[in-house]
Formats: C-alpha cells, structure tokens, sequence
C-alpha cells in the first residue's frame, strides 16, 4: 500500500539523516518530493536520484533555512515543479555539542536560527501555499526526546526542540479550520552526522544503548513510518500530537 500516493512531499534537510531517509520513504509510497539541504550538493544529488529510481519525481533546492527568504523560494520551487504542496517535513537542524558557561553567543544564536527560526518560517510559508490551494495539507515537524529532558552539553539545543513542539501544537490550533493537520515527531538517540562524534566514543554508545528499553539506537529509517502515517489520510483526525520514536528511552529515564 502506498499511503501518499499522489502527493507532494517536501523536507528540509533533506540530504542527510532523518531528512534524506523521509524523502526516499516518501518517494516509496508514491509522493514526488523537494528537498531542502545547506551544502551537502553531492549527497541532495544522490538522493534525488534514489528517488528518481523509484519513478518518483524530485528535486533539489538549496538554501540555509535561517534565511527567512529560503522558505519562500523553497515552497515556490516546489509549486513550480509539482503544482502543488502537500506535505512538509520540517526537518532540517544543527547540534554543536558545547557546555554551558563558556558557550559562544554565536552558537546559542546560529542554534535557535537553524532550528527554531528556520522551522517556524517554514511552517508558515507551507501554510500560506496550502490556504492557497484550498485543499487542507499536512505539515510534521521533527522535535525531539530533548524537548522533554535535559542534556548538560545541549542547553543551546533542547529549547529549540521544545520550541518546535509547541509550534506544532500552536499551528494545530490556528490551521485547523483550513484543514491543515500539524504534528511532531520526537526522535531519541538516532545516528545521524549530528551525533556521530559523540558517539564515536564506544563506552557512552554503550551506555545509551543501555538505558534504551529496545537495546539498540535508532537509525534514520526508524522515522520513516511514524512521519508517513502521519502525512497520510490514516491519521486524518491526528492534529497537534507528538509521537516520541525513541525505542523506549524517554519512559525508561522516568
């Protein structure tokens, strides 16, 4: 059964990780898909031909999404190669593991820019396009575990996480009479290039192996169900939720 037959899908970050894993998951359950993506051209090159082999139509739009200009562009370019927008994944974030008492205002600022900012203009120039169009649209925003705990060496990154969860709860509320379903999905521990030096040390990827109830990390392709389900017509009365993926790990930390 493919569940966005149809459809068109855009995701920021879209190159890498959970981003490049939602776009090709996409792509196989029918969706013509943008992707957003910063610097990595190679890797959006690759992507867009995964999807292209799948017999799904796709392109590749750069641009930082802390630019409130490249919400815009990202949103028309889609429109111009698929007509329409349909779904956003709202992906695309940074994490520079830093302490707290030295941490630069560069990378407090560069942190919320990113993840914060970018998600909100985001969200809010999908749902411009998708009032437009008249027909209602999904939008699922990647939070995270961290927007319910602490991380000693995140503080500059766990409040922009709780910000995008409560951005999708707010937007719940105000799209909801234009049919516009808005939902987040909460990620633990994934392994993706966010965290690969943190976790290059064996010990601590033991240790938080350890405290996840299913025994393992998750892998970008862990997300891909849960944020399919929730642009598909399955979860057509699911709106303002988040859905921990987390292999167990939030109620294990209870």
């Amino acid at each position: 059964m493919k569940l966005l037959e149809g459809k068109t899908v855009l995701v920021t970050g879209g190159s890498t990780g959970i981003g490049r894993a939602a776009a090709i998951g996409a792509a196989r359950h029918g969706a013509d898909v943008a992707i957003n993506y910063a610097s990595s051209d190679n890797k959006a090159r690759s992507c867009v031909a995964e999807i292209e082999a799948l017999g799904q139509r796709a392109i590749a739009v750069k641009g930082d999404v802390a630019d409130p200009a490249t919400s815009g562009e990202f949103i028309a370019r889609g429109v111009e190669a698929f007509g329409r927008v349909d779904v956003l994944v709202s992906n695309a974030g940074i994490c520079p593991f830093h302490a707290f008492l030295d941490m630069p205002v560069e990378t407090v600022d560069r942190t919320f820019r990113v993840n914060l900012h970018g998600a909100y203009y985001m969200v809010q120039a999908a749902a411009r396009q998708m009032v437009e169009q008249g027909e209602g649209g999904v939008i699922v925003a990647v939070s995270s575990i961290s927007a319910l705990v602490g991380g000693e060496f995140q503080t500059h990154y766990t409040p922009t996480k709780a910000g995008v969860h409560s951005l999708m709860q707010s937007a719940a509320i105000a799209l909801g009479k234009h049919g516009i379903r808005c939902n987040s999905v909460l990620p633990g521990t994934i392994l993706t290039e966010i965290n690969k030096d943190d976790l290059a040390d064996d010990a601590k990827r033991a240790y938080m192996e350890s405290r996840t109830p299913l025994g393992r990390l998750g892998q970008p392709e862990d997300l891909v169900g849960p944020i399919v389900f929730l642009a598909s017509d399955m979860a057509e009365y699911v709106t303002g939720a988040a859905l921990l993926v987390d292999g167990g790990m939030f109620v294990n930390l209870q």
